[in-house]
């Protein structure tokens, strides 16, 4: 660990990675935390509990701003655990100065993306801190869902399993990038950012049989396949040509040198699902809106176990690590 605390510490990558398991499991260890899922299972396996705080610049976007990017993040991190979002609490850091109409702009998207969950804010806090104290808002989101299917867990996968992509990667990250170093685009990208719950319920309501889901939000698809593969003690196999990437986010990368799948994502997320199940899982999804992109990227090995391999169209292979160094800061 470093002596001091860089950007990069929050970027979902390595070093997050590594200030995570080095502080704060270090210090707060218990058989729950260490399971390192979207959210806590708790209350016998009934209940999934999460947590997040969002700082996102700018706070206004195309797709989307830091209330529905509030609501949704905590939302789908209870979604990926097989659970329906049931209770928030919304805690909220204030600059002095702040308008109040973008306030209520922002309040406004939260409570649309409440009534697409089926959610409620049950209890929150407010402060308002001196100019200068704050990046104008932040807003920390904790929620409770309630398990509709107990056992899905990313610490199962195994070689029985696919591995699934509800949608095109890196909108969000690409999105929040433009609009920050004021790139004039013109071209319909905006962020993914949207709830996940009617996608994972249409999924277990057809009886798919997932083992693993996790939205790929900071560090991206990347991220998460590391992340799968050190906690089943597995090897995943990725066919590049099968990662959905719009020309957008395709450009954006080749211009300024990012990895698609290392870009951060609100919408998107990984499953991993049983082969028989895996087909009729992307027939469901593609009946979605946004999901006509969804489609199976690669298989579970045990070629090199606890890495990602990426096959590439040319017949070459190269691990795909987990990201580092600063990315895209303040994305989430």
């Amino acid at each position: 660990m470093n002596k001091t605390i860089s950007l990069a510490c929050g970027n979902g990558g390595e070093e997050n990675n590594e200030l995570i398991s080095k502080v704060f499991y270090k210090a707060f260890k218990n058989e729950i935390l260490e399971k390192s899922e979207d959210a806590a299972i708790i209350h016998g396996g009934a209940l999934a509990f999460s947590t997040d705080s969002f700082t996102v610049s700018p706070l206004f976007f195309a797709g989307a701003d830091i209330g529905k990017l509030a609501v949704c993040g905590t939302c789908n991190d209870l979604a990926m655990m097989g659970a329906q979002p049931k209770y928030l609490t919304c805690s909220v850091i204030i600059e002095e100065g702040f308008e109040t109409r973008e306030l209520e702009r922002i309040v406004r998207s939260m409570k649309q993306e409440l009534e697409i969950n089926g959610a409620i804010v049950v209890s929150g806090d407010t402060k308002v801190v001196p100019r200068g104290s704050v990046d104008k808002i932040f807003i920390n989101t904790s929620g409770i869902g309630e398990v509709l299917r107990k056992g899905i867990s990313s610490n199962n996968i195994s070689e029985d399993d696919l591995i699934l992509v509800n949608r095109d990667i890196g909108c969000h990250g690409a999105t929040i990038f433009a609009a920050r170093e004021g790139i004039e685009m013109n071209s319909p990208l905006k962020s993914d950012c949207e709830s996940l719950f009617p996608q994972v319920k249409a999924l277990l309501d057809a009886e798919i049989k997932i083992t693993a889901m996790r939205d790929a939000t900071r560090g991206g698809v990347s991220a998460v396949l590391n992340e799968w593969a050190k906690q089943s003690n597995i090897c995943i196999e990725i066919e590049e040509e099968k990662i959905p990437v719009s020309d957008e986010v395709n450009g954006i990368c080749e211009m300024l040198g990012f990895e698609a799948a290392a870009l951060a994502n609100e919408g998107t997320f990984v499953l991993a699902v049983k082969k028989g199940d895996a087909d009729r899982a992307i027939e469901i999804l593609k009946t979605f809106e946004n999901c006509s992109k969804a489609t199976i990227i690669g298989k579970v090995t045990d070629a090199h176990l606890k890495k990602v391999i990426l096959n590439s169209s040319w017949g070459t292979k190269r691990f795909l690590d987990t990201p580092s160094g600063e990315l895209l800061p303040r994305i989430c």
